[in-house]
């Protein structure tokens, strides 16, 4: 995740907004974050880490939590989008990858649950 995203649980008191998973974020400036074990602050290449966890032999997936801006950013390495979409619409906000030029991506939805509050959650893959 990125910095923006991190300092909601940072604001909170916390040090990880998820401390039962392995997580890291990527920030221009690490050395004011809290630490925790299992919490990896990073001013790395994100391209570069993300490849880094895909090449360790796991089961578990990478999820990515956040804005637009670290999405763009790691576009190319995105396999699955897996939205909640909440029945409000707002007019502004952060779009789901913000970037200098928007990529066009052909996605096939894998799967669709509609809920009693009208949040809609899917899951989408490369086409």
């Amino acid at each position: 995740m990125g910095r923006a995203t991190h300092q909601v649980a940072v604001d909170e008191g916390l040090a990880s907004g998820y401390p039962h998973l392995r997580q890291y974020v990527f920030t221009s400036h690490p050395g004011d974050l809290p630490v925790e074990d299992g919490l990896t602050i990073t001013s790395g290449d994100p391209v570069a880490v993300v490849r880094e966890l895909k090449a360790e032999p796991s089961d578990l997936d990478i999820w990515l939590c956040g804005g637009g801006a670290l999405a763009a950013t790691l576009i190319d390495e995105i396999d699955e989008f897996r939205l909640k979409v909440n029945p409000l619409i707002l007019g502004a906000g952060i779009p789901l990858v913000a970037g200098q030029a928007a990529p066009v991506l052909s996605l096939r939805r894998r799967m669709a649950r509609e809920f009693e509050s009208g949040v809609t959650y899917m899951e989408f893959v490369r086409a």
